[in-house]
């Protein structure tokens, strides 16, 4: 019989990585050596484990899914990487490929599908979810990048550009005010300002845009 493949989970929640280990586990040709519920864990059990695949998510604590990808990636070359997200915009799936992820799936999948993403993976194809618009596809495949604009990001203050990559991160006002050691009110202020800078109008638009210009991934 052939060896099971190695895996590590990287899921901030924990109810999350039970279910997946317990789905994952029944399959015999899967072995879950490890767990993660941040990035710069994920960096730690994969240096120690030295996995086959590493099933991760993108928004975490402490260091993003993308930095930590990034970071895998560079180090261990070899090393399979599959999202799994919640994440559906066009904008994420670009920046996780870029970062190095050798496939992208949501999380509203199947089992089927999850176990179909990363054979694939494994057998060294690119997966990505078919919730993914082929647009996108054909766009990565071509080696085009997402459009910049520099001009509005040279406008924001290096303040602003902090409290963008929060919110592109998930964050919540008390988070951001808590981590910069300022008010909530504040906070607000700086988000109010950011959206007439730059003419958009909710978090999803400003997480697109802070994607798109490599905010997220400094």
């Amino acid at each position: 019989m052939e060896q099971a493949y190695s895996i590590v989970i990287v899921e901030d929640h924990r109810i999350l990585r039970e279910g997946l280990r317990s789905l994952l586990s029944q399959n015999p040709d899967f072995n879950i050596v490890g767990e993660a519920e941040n990035g710069l864990d994920a960096i730690r059990r994969v240096r120690e484990l030295m996995p086959d695949l590493v099933l991760i998510d993108l928004s975490m604590p402490k260091m993003d899914g993308l930095d930590a990808i990034r970071e895998i990636k560079g180090e261990f070359p070899d090393i399979k990487l599959l999202v799994l997200t919640v994440h559906k915009a066009e904008e994420y799936v670009f920046a996780a490929l870029k970062a190095g992820a050798n496939g992208y799936l949501l999380k509203d999948s199947t089992y089927t599908e999850l176990r179909l993403a990363i054979e694939n993976v494994l057998a060294g194809r690119t997966y990505l979810s078919p919730g993914v618009s082929e647009k996108l596809v054909a766009s990565y495949l071509e080696g085009k990048k997402p459009p910049q604009s520099e001009s509005s990001l040279d406008a924001l203050t290096q303040r602003e550009r902090q409290i963008l990559k929060m919110i592109a991160e998930g964050h919540k006002n008390r988070k951001i005010a808590e981590y910069l050691c300022i008010s909530v009110k504040t906070v607000e202020k700086h988000r109010s300002n950011l959206m007439k800078k730059l003419d958009l109008h909710n978090a999803s638009e400003l997480t697109a845009y802070a994607i798109e210009n490599d905010l997220i991934t400094q």
